[in-house]
């Protein structure tokens, strides 16, 4: 099953000021793009912090929460995980989705990523600096990645997409 982490950093790397901060500093553009990617993806997984941060589950896709909480909610198009990853990709898999979209936060991308299970990474640089905030992983790595395509969002936006390699 291909894992693609879609995120949108600032400059300086952050993905949001805190955990429960909104995503909406992001360009119209990387939100329609994060749209496309995901209902053509069919599912995103992200952790319940992120889940928090939207009103309600993203529509026409299945929404894969993580999170250590019991007596969760039943919710339309959520499905709720812990545990291991590989297990819920492999549910995944027989449910007949081939591809997820990895959607933060740091800590979940910093578990895929370790465990060897994110194929692509597509990027979106706001023109922001945060300064201080949540970083895109939890902890150091040695990734080596292969760029596969540069577009321009925006005038002030690029989004990259690599390869992990």
């Amino acid at each position: 099953m291909k894992v693609t982490l879609v995120m949108a950093i600032t400059l300086d790397g952050k993905i949001g000021k805190a955990s429960d901060h909104l995503a909406n500093w992001t360009s119209s553009e990387d939100k329609k793009q994060f749209i496309d990617i995901t209902k053509r993806a069919g599912v995103i997984i992200m952790g319940k912090n992120t889940f928090n941060t939207f009103k309600q589950p993203l529509k026409d896709r299945l929404n894969v929460v993580f999170t250590d909480d019991k007596d969760l909610p039943i919710i339309d198009n959520v499905m709720w995980a812990s545990g291991e990853i590989k297990p819920v990709l492999e549910e995944l898999e027989n449910k007949g989705y081939k591809e997820v979209v990895l959607g933060g936060g740091s800590y979940l991308n910093t578990l895929f990523l370790k465990q060897g299970l994110v194929d692509e990474m597509i990027i979106t640089i706001e023109p922001k600096v945060f300064g201080m905030g949540l970083s895109l992983f939890k902890e150091e790595f040695d990734i080596d990645l292969e760029l596969l395509d540069i577009k321009k969002l925006n005038n002030n936006t690029i989004n990259l997409h690599y390869k992990v390699i």
